[in-house]
């Protein structure tokens, strides 16, 4: 339980440092990631595309077809704002990263108007 508390402090910290998003943004983006890897066949490290393909995946089953809405509503407008919530829960030790990974790797993984116009399916 306090490990858990200490999560949604930093969450908060982030959060309250990088306003440009709302603090829900950083929370979807954490169960998100949980989402994503209880998908794979194994416990392994994501790249920054799998976890935009998995966030996609998890914004459609949460919201459906008012994902766009609520990602623009959070500050979210492409894929990228992914990448750099992310780098932001990176520095604070949220998240980990491995020499290969990039922000880079965040940048137009898909068009928003397209992934979440209709159902698409990505494999992960």
């Amino acid at each position: 339980m306090e490990e858990m508390h200490k999560i949604f402090q930093q969450l908060e910290s982030v959060s309250s440092k990088h306003s440009e998003y709302k603090k829900e943004a950083y929370h979807f983006v954490m169960v998100a990631l949980h989402y994503t890897l209880t998908k794979l066949k194994e416990y392994r490290h994501l790249t920054g595309q799998e976890l935009s393909i998995g966030i996609r995946d998890y914004a459609l089953e949460q919201f459906g077809s008012l994902a766009k809405t609520v990602f623009e509503y959070w500050g979210i407008k492409e894929t990228f704002d992914f990448g750099k919530i992310v780098y932001y829960m990176i520095d604070e030790s949220l998240m980990s990263k491995t020499e290969q990974d990039s922000i880079e790797d965040f940048r137009d993984v898909y068009s928003f108007d397209q992934a979440f116009s209709q159902e698409i399916e990505y494999d992960i």
